[in-house]
């Protein structure tokens, strides 16, 4: 079955880029069944965030109201970039199958293999500083979540 999850994800991608998108598809199945599909709206929503891969993540996880995807598996027409594979993470799926890679995505003029191999230098060499400026209240955002009864974890 994983054949026909990756093709749709390819054709929801061939699709986009049709329609004026990036060429990036993605689906969320349960059970042998789509929960979600999503496809690249960074340009069509100015959201650089918007992503196939979260884009099916968000649809899936509203269609089955929940913020855990366990029990899912992710299909993608392309590698996830570091963002996506962290929300894949994150949404907890159980697995994540794509077709294309990385380096196809660079092929294709998208940055996915320099954010990975970026994540593999120092961050003393990156261009955009991340830098911590560390004080007396930086763990109270969790020492109020530690304490709040409302607390969901996750």
């Amino acid at each position: 079955m994983d054949q026909e999850f990756l093709d749709l994800s390819v054709r929801l991608a061939v699709e986009n880029v049709a329609a004026g998108g990036g060429p990036f598809g993605a689906v969320v199945v349960r059970d042998g069944t789509v929960v979600a599909t999503g496809q690249n709206r960074v340009t069509a929503q100015n959201d650089p965030t918007a992503h196939a891969e979260v884009q099916a993540i968000r649809a899936a996880c509203a269609a089955l109201g929940t913020f855990t995807l366990t029990g899912t598996t992710l299909y993608s027409s392309c590698e996830p970039c570091p963002m996506c594979l962290a929300s894949s993470l994150w949404a907890r799926v159980d697995r994540v199958v794509f077709a294309a890679d990385r380096h196809d995505a660079a092929r294709g003029g998208f940055d996915d293999r320099a954010f990975y191999e970026l994540f593999d230098r120092p961050r003393a060499e990156w261009e955009v500083p991340v830098q911590q400026r560390r004080d007396v209240n930086s763990p109270a955002p969790f020492d109020a979540w530690l304490a709040s009864a409302q607390r969901v974890d996750y």
